[in-house]
C-alpha cells in the first residue's frame, strides 16, 4: 500500500512527532537526522560521542526549529535499550532509523573474539531489540516506520569483513520479514542496502586505490538518505544508486557464487585493517 508521505505534512503525520536515530552523530546518521528535521519531525539521537551529538543537535534546532534529545550511549551495552526507553517515555516515536554499525576489517582469525561479539551486539542484537520495542508501540497505534541500514556486503560472503557482512545479511532479512509482517498493521519497514558511501568511517578505512572493475561506485550520504526515506513504505528493501543496482544484479544473479566471493575479497583489500 502506498503511503501519503510525499509532502512534509504527510511525512510528519505518518512518522512523527518524533524519530529515533541510532548511530546519529555523523555520516549517514547525521544526514538522516538533518533530512528528517527538515520535514519538521523532532529527533532522539543516540551515539557514543556526546560532543558530536550536542553539536549536531544544536545545529538542527537552530536551522529547523525542532526539538532534539541527545543520548550518549553505547549500543554494544546490553543496558542501552532500557536507558533509551526510559529517556523517551515522554515522547511518541513514530520512526526508528537504526544506522549504527560496528565493523572489524581484516582477517577473521586475527581479530579478538570481542570484536566479533561487538559486531553481533551492535549490528544484530541492537536492530532486533529496538525494532521489537518501538515496533510494538507503532503497531498498537497502527502507524509508524522502521528503517534498518544494511549493506551490499551482506549479499554474499566478503573475505576481510566476513562477520560484518554476515551481520548485514541478518539486517536485510530481518527488515524484509518485518515488512511482510507489519505492513498490515500500519508499520512501514525498509532495509536500505547501501554500497560504498563517503562517510567519515568509510573514508578513514579506505586505502587510496585506482579505478578498475573491482572499484565500488561511491555515493554521498545525502543521496543515500533521500532515496531511503522516499522508499520507506513502498518496498521491503532498497539498493540506492543505479550503479550499485547493476553491480548487485551482476554479483548476485550472473556470477557463480565462488567468483562473487573472490571479487568481494579483492574489493575489501582496499580497506585498512582494524578501521570501521
Amino acid at each position: 500500500m502506498k503511503r501519503a508521505t510525499g509532502t512534509h505534512e504527510g511525512f510528519r503525520a505518518r512518522y512523527g512527532p518524533w524519530a529515533f536515530v541510532a548511530g546519529g552523530s555523523e555520516g549517514l546518521g547525521a544526514e538522516f537526522a538533518t533530512q528528517i528535521a527538515a520535514r519538521g519531525v523532532n529527533l532522539v539521537l543516540l551515539a557514543p560521542n556526546a560532543a558530536e551529538l550536542a553539536a549536531l543537535g544544536d545545529a538542527l534546532v537552530a536551522e529547523h526549529g525542532v526539538e532534539v534529545k541527545a543520548l550518549a550511549l553505547d549500543l554494544a551495552d546490553p543496558a542501552t535499550l532500557r536507558t533509551a526507553k526510559q529517556e523517551t517515555d515522554d515522547v511518541e516515536v513514530g520512526l526508528l532509523v537504526y544506522n549504527a554499525a560496528h565493523a572489524w576489517i581484516g582477517p577473521f582469525l586475527d581479530a579478538p573474539l570481542e570484536e566479533h561479539l561487538a559486531e553481533l551486539d551492535v549490528n544484530c542484537r541492537g536492530p532486533l531489540l529496538f525494532a521489537y520495542a518501538f515496533g510494538r508501540e507503532m503497531a498498537a497505534r497502527r502507524r509508524g516506520g522502521i528503517l534498518l541500514m544494511s549493506s551490499l556486503a551482506g549479499a554474499q560472503g566478503a573475505p576481510g569483513i566476513a562477520n560484518y557482512a554476515a551481520t548485514k545479511a541478518y539486517d536485510t532479512v530481518l527488515a524484509e520479514g518485518l515488512w511482510g509482517e507489519l505492513r498490515g498493521r500500519g508499520v512501514d519497514v525498509l532495509a536500505c542496502c547501501a554500497g560504498a558511501t563517503r562517510t567519515p568511517g568509510y573514508l578513514a578505512s579506505r586505502k587510496a586505490r585506482g579505478g578498475g572493475v573491482f572499484s565500488a561506485p561511491e555515493m554521498e550520504p545525502a543521496a543515500v538518505v533521500s532515496k531511503a526515506l522516499a522508499a520507506l513504505g513502498r518496498k521491503p528493501s532498497l539498493i540506492p544508486g543505479a550503479a550499485n543496482r547493476v553491480a548487485a544484479i551482476f554479483m548476485q544473479r550472473l556470477l557463480p557464487r565462488r567468483l562473487a566471493v573472490r571479487i568481494m575479497g579483492r574489493s575489501t583489500r582496499g580497506l585498512r585493517p582494524d578501521r570501521a
